[in-house]
């Protein structure tokens, strides 16, 4: 009976997650006046603001909120476009001279960041987009406290998983490998994607060698290598004798 009534509860929980997804994705697409409001109302408050519940509940959910002890949920806004460039203390050089630059992350990563460095004893678990207007995009950042036992652990350790592009909004910027495969990993996948071990390779026969036409051996000539006394005394030897 208890079966039951839990898979009952769990599928009208996912049809009003479902419902619940498409009347914000309609929200934001026609950007109607509930939407505005919130938006108003958001950017009236300050750039970091605890929340008790989270705007998007279904996307919350997926992405690791629970509502227990040791969770939060904190509503951050990050200025659109390029970051400001700092200035120079010397030199007017063109290249030099410019005034903003593009960052090398996206707004949700650069939300995260702020985030974790303003709240150090909690742990961030994901963050999702909100709303946005001309000037500010919204992000809510879900923290986890590793320290309470309602906490999922080995989810919430403190790792700086946003410092670290761990989190979805890290995992998408700069290059496409994953930042957690060890690099003697990345070496032998990259071996084996040039030289794969399972493919054999086809071993060209070696031309059998011929056998040489056998060289006539010429007539070995002595050289003279006699030292000068035997020479002296051949010499004496052919030499004829005076008769006395």
């Amino acid at each position: 009976m208890f079966n039951v009534f839990y898979q009952i509860k769990k599928v009208i929980r996912m049809g009003a997650y479902k419902y619940i997804k498409q009347t914000l994705q309609k929200q934001y697409k026609e950007r109607n006046a509930a939407f505005r409001s919130k938006v108003i109302a958001w950017r009236k408050e300050g750039s970091m603001v605890v929340i008790e519940r989270p705007s998007n509940i279904a996307r919350a959910r997926t992405l690791g909120y629970k509502a227990k002890q040791g969770y939060v949920l904190v509503r951050t806004r990050v200025d659109k476009g390029r970051r400001t460039r700092r200035r120079t203390d010397g030199g007017r050089k063109q290249k030099n001279y410019y005034l903003f630059v593009q960052p090398g992350m996206s707004h949700q990563a650069i939300a995260e960041q702020r985030v974790n460095r303003k709240f150090t004893n909690l742990e961030v678990l994901n963050s999702y987009w909100v709303g946005e207007d001309g000037n500010y995009k919204f992000y809510e950042v879900i923290l986890a406290d590793p320290s309470k036992p309602t906490v999922n652990v080995s989810s919430a350790v403190r790792q700086g998983k946003a410092f670290r592009g761990l989190t979805s909004a890290g995992n998408s910027r700069g290059s496409g490998r994953k930042k957690g495969v060890n690099k003697k990993l990345r070496r032998k996948a990259k071996v084996e994607k040039v030289h794969p071990t399972s493919v054999k390779r086809k071993v060209k026969a070696k031309p059998k060698a011929v056998p040489k036409a056998a060289k006539k051996e010429k007539p070995k000539v002595k050289k003279g290598t006699k030292s000068k006394k035997v020479a002296k005394k051949k010499a004496a030897k052919k030499a004829p004798k005076k008769k006395e």
